[in-house]
């Protein structure tokens, strides 16, 4: 008997986990179809929305459940990775399961452990997120949800999740990562999300490049899959940034779809998070025909983000920002300088402080590129423990570009600091920005983002000592 649900998270945790451990064999689906089997199929107790892709599925989920809670479901979501609270992986809607859900989920969820490792005779186990994917299914049972919005870990066709059966299947913007397991080409990569495409269930695919789009568009076909391409199925215009926002109108062409043009906002700035809540609209609209604009707009407006040019401080102003491949950080940079900096490429306009770290299997230059010019001040640190991660490395990339700009750009000695204890790097960011009365962002990944969180929750007091 489990005695809170952070109890059953480490239990879960002792399990490999291959968000920490890299080079593992093939994936396969046989310990998740067998866990599934011997728990009565509980990812069968409500139609799912499934959704993979290498960006922006965290946000089309949390767009999807919005919608889907407005409309009058009980919505279960399954996330990763976390930023502050395991909790945030398994949810209702945007909240937490009540207590006693993650308790008695958890109980059933070692039963079903215990009657797997006598079947296999102790000759495999379970992953962590095998064992958190079908503990997700467990809770959402166990509440008795009406729908459940599903996202992959990684790739697609041999995902733990990918033993459901869909509405629809929902696909994000495809790039490269993870090519020691998806392939080195976005074509390999796309082979392996298109995995979640299920015979005669219907396919919202976000704008991709003509390499990933002709695997979808083949995959769709010899599955007899309809396929809803939202550039050709929606128009938007409009879209404005504002620091708590971002406004658009979405112009539908998809049927069965709202009636009319919808003006649209979500709480998060950034253009990416307008295609990301049409996507959503589109993936919902389509799975269930019936949804009202109504549901559609309040929703939206509704779903609040963690981590995704989330402002959690006032003073001084800091962001988080859990964006982690070069696209992502493309999209936060520019956010911050629509908002809060000064034109993109203007070497003299460079401000703010930077709080950054990555994890061990990023494309460090091309971020660091981007990030580079635009902030006055730059901390480089390790976002956390969770996973791997070589932050000597990552200052090492920035302090070869701050070299090879020969000091062109305004910042004085000093400016790019490495710092590996996560805690006082961002006691130094947050005392900079108070002391200069200059933004922070702290990006580079989603750990990272929620040791931010922590600390202002527990430590953060202006002093700015």
């Amino acid at each position: 008997m489990f005695i809170s649900s952070a109890h059953v998270f480490d239990r879960i945790s002792r399990h490999i986990n291959f968000e920490k451990v890299k080079n593992r064999g093939e994936f396969t689906l046989d310990s998740m179809k067998m866990l599934a089997e011997l728990a009565n199929h509980p990812e069968r107790s409500a139609p799912v929305i499934h959704i993979a892709g290498s960006k922006g599925k965290g946000s089309v989920a949390a767009y999807c459940a919005g919608i889907l809670e407005e409309a009058g479901f009980t919505c279960a979501r399954y996330a990763s990775p976390h930023a502050a609270d395991w909790r945030e992986r398994v949810t209702v809607g945007a909240a937490f399961f009540d207590e006693s859900i993650y308790l008695e989920a958890g109980d059933e969820l070692f039963s079903v452990m215990e009657r797997f490792m006598e079947r296999t005779k102790e000759t495999a186990s379970p992953t962590f997120f095998e064992l958190m994917t079908m503990y997700f299914f467990l809770c959402a049972r166990k509440a008795r949800c009406d729908v459940m919005v599903v996202e992959t870990g990684m790739g697609g066709r041999l995902d733990a999740t990918n033993i459901v059966d869909p509405l629809v299947s929902v696909i994000t913007l495809i790039e490269k990562e993870h090519t020691e397991y998806l392939g080195d080409t976005l074509a390999l990569i796309a082979g392996e999300k298109a995995g979640i495409i299920k015979p005669g269930r219907p396919v919202a695919l976000a704008e991709q490049r003509q390499e990933a789009y002709d695997v979808f568009a083949k995959r769709a076909g010899e599955q007899g899959a309809r396929l809803y391409y939202l550039p050709g199925n929606a128009r938007l215009e409009h879209i404005r940034l504002f620091p708590d926002k971002t406004s658009f109108r979405l112009v539908p062409a998809w049927l069965p779809a709202p009636s009319g043009p919808l003006a649209l906002s979500v709480p998060a700035p950034g253009v990416v998070q307008a295609y990301n809540a049409a996507l959503a609209v589109l993936a919902a609209t389509v799975a269930f025909p019936r949804m009202s604009p109504e549901a559609i707009t309040a929703g939206l407006a509704k779903t609040a983000l963690i981590a995704r040019f989330e402002k959690i401080c006032d003073d001084p102003l800091v962001i988080i920002d859990g964006a982690h491949t070069g696209s992502s950080i493309a999209a936060c940079a520019d956010t911050w300088t629509t908002l809060y900096g000064k034109a993109a490429g203007s070497a003299a306009c460079a401000t703010g402080v930077l709080l950054f770290g990555c994890v061990a299997d990023k494309d460090v230059s091309a971020m660091a590129s981007i990030l580079f010019p635009l902030f006055s001040h730059i901390i480089i640190t390790r976002p956390g423990t969770f996973k791997t991660s070589f932050p000597e490395k990552v200052y090492a990339v920035f302090a070869e570009l701050e070299k090879a700009e020969g000091g062109r750009l305004p910042r004085k000695p000093g400016s790019i600091r490495f710092e590996p204890e996560t805690r006082k790097a961002i006691a130094q960011a947050l005392s900079l920005g108070w002391e200069k009365k200059a933004p922070v962002l702290a990006t580079g990944s989603f750990y990272l983002a929620g040791e931010v969180i922590s600390y202002m929750k527990n430590n953060w007091k202006p002093t700015g000592e």
